[in-house]
C-alpha cells in the first residue's frame, strides 16, 4: 500500500530506519526490566507485550498526522509494551513498579480510566510515557537512549478485550454508528467495567477470609474454622500429628521421613469432619488405637525409616474399622491413598486380619 507523505513524513520515516537500532536496544532493555520487576514483586499478570512499529504502520500514522510531530522521538509509541493483568486493582501495582523502574512523562501520560463521565463507559487503560533510567542504561556512546520517549499500557484482560472488540468492529472508527448501537456498546462495556471491579472485589474478600482462618487456627479456635483445603494446610503448619508419628517411630527407633498430608484431606472430608475442631477430636479419639494399629503391623519387623503420614493414615483406618466399614470401606481409603490398584482389596483384607485381635476391635464387636 502506498502511502502520500509529505517532505516532512519521509524524513521522519528515514529517522525511522535509521534509528531502528536504538528502538530494538531500548526494546531489549524495557522488557528485561518489566519482567524481572514483576518477579520480584511477586505480581503475576496475563500478559507482558511488546512491539516496535513496522515502518507500514509508522507510514499510516504519519500519513495522518505527521505535522503534529517536529522529529521522530515525538512519536511516543514506535515502541510499546503492553502489561495486561488479571485485577482491575493490579493495575496500580503494575504502575507503581512502572513508576520506581521507568522515568515517567507526566505531561503525556494519561488514565483513560478516569476520562469518563458518570453515565458513560467505555475503554479503560493506564497509558505511561516513559524513558529509560540512567539507573538502567548509561550509554555515552548513544545517549538517546535515555531520551527517547515509550509507552507502557496497563490494563486487565478484560479491558484488553474491550479494546479488541472496539478495534475488531470498527467502533472507534471515523464510521457514524447509530444510536441504538452505541447504548448497546455502551452497554457492555459497562457490564465487562462491573465484572473487572466485582473479580477483584471477590478476590479482596478471599484473602480476607484466609487471614481470618490463619488468626483462628493460630489462636486455637478451631471450632469456628471451617475444614477446607487453605484451612487444613493452616492446620499442618501445627504439626498436629508429630506426636503420634513420634510414638510409632519408637517401636523400631524409626526415622520418620517427609511425605504429603494434603492428599487425605478428602478422606478426612468423606468422614463427615466439617471443622478443624472436628478434626482435633478425631484424633483426639483415635490416637491410642491408631498406635496399636501400627505397632500390631511393625512390633515383629526391623522397619527402621517410616513416613510422615503413617499418623495419619492409622487414624483414618481406626476410624473405619470402629465405626463398622469393613473391607469394603478399608479398600476404599486405600483406593484414595494409592489410587485404585488391583491390590488394594489384598491390603484391606491384611489389615482385617492385622486388627482382628486389637483391644478397639473387640469394643467395637462388643
Amino acid at each position: 500500500m502506498d502511502f502520500q507523505l509529505d517532505a516532512h513524513g519521509e524524513e521522519l520515516l528515514a529517522q525511522y530506519r535509521e534509528k531502528l537500532p536504538l528502538f530494538q536496544r531500548i526494546q531489549q532493555l524495557a522488557v528485561n526490566q518489566v519482567h524481572e520487576a514483576l518477579g520480584q514483586q511477586g505480581i503475576y499478570v496475563t500478559a507482558v507485550e511488546n512491539r516496535i512499529k513496522t515502518e507500514k504502520s509508522l507510514a499510516g500514522k504519519l500519513e495522518l498526522k505527521g505535522s503534529k510531530y517536529r522529529t521522530l522521538y515525538d512519536v511516543t509509541d514506535i515502541f510499546g509494551i503492553r502489561i495486561i493483568t488479571f485485577y482491575a486493582d493490579d493495575v496500580d501495582k503494575v504502575a507503581a513498579i512502572v513508576k520506581r523502574i521507568f522515568d515517567v512523562d507526566w505531561n503525556e501520560s494519561v488514565d483513560k480510566r478516569k476520562l469518563h463521565q458518570l453515565n458513560s463507559f467505555g475503554y479503560n487503560s493506564l497509558h505511561y510515557i516513559c524513558r529509560l533510567p540512567k539507573t538502567v542504561v548509561d550509554d555515552p556512546e548513544a545517549p538517546e537512549l535515555n531520551d527517547i520517549r515509550f509507552e507502557i499500557q496497563m490494563r486487565t484482560a478484560l479491558q484488553h478485550v474491550w479494546s479488541t472488540i472496539e478495534h475488531d468492529t470498527g467502533y472507534k472508527s471515523d464510521v457514524q454508528i447509530l444510536p441504538e448501537y452505541r447504548r448497546q456498546f455502551s452497554r457492555l462495556a459497562g457490564m465487562l467495567e462491573l465484572v473487572d471491579d466485582e473479580f477483584s472485589r471477590l478476590r479482596n474478600s478471599l484473602t480476607d477470609y484466609r487471614r481470618r482462618m490463619q488468626a483462628l487456627v493460630a489462636s486455637g479456635k478451631l471450632d469456628e474454622v471451617h475444614l477446607s483445603i487453605d484451612t487444613f494446610r493452616s492446620y499442618l503448619q501445627m504439626k498436629p500429628f508429630d506426636r503420634l508419628n513420634e510414638r510409632i517411630a519408637a517401636v523400631n527407633q524409626a526415622e520418620i521421613f517427609p511425605a504429603l498430608l494434603m492428599p487425605f484431606l478428602p478422606i478426612l472430608q468423606s468422614f463427615g469432619l466439617k471443622t478443624l475442631g472436628d478434626v482435633e477430636r478425631f484424633v483426639a479419639d483415635n490416637s491410642d488405637d491408631a498406635y496399636q494399629l501400627a505397632v500390631s503391623g511393625l512390633a515383629l519387623t526391623d522397619i527402621d525409616i517410616i513416613s510422615k503420614s503413617i499418623g495419619l493414615q492409622n487414624l483414618c483406618f481406626v476410624h473405619v474399622l470402629k465405626s463398622g466399614g469393613g473391607r469394603a470401606a478399608l479398600k476404599k481409603i486405600f483406593d484414595m491413598i494409592n489410587g485404585e490398584e488391583d491390590g488394594n482389596m489384598m491390603l484391606a483384607d491384611m489389615l482385617m486380619e492385622q486388627a482382628r485381635t486389637l483391644s478397639f476391635m473387640q469394643k467395637s464387636a462388643s
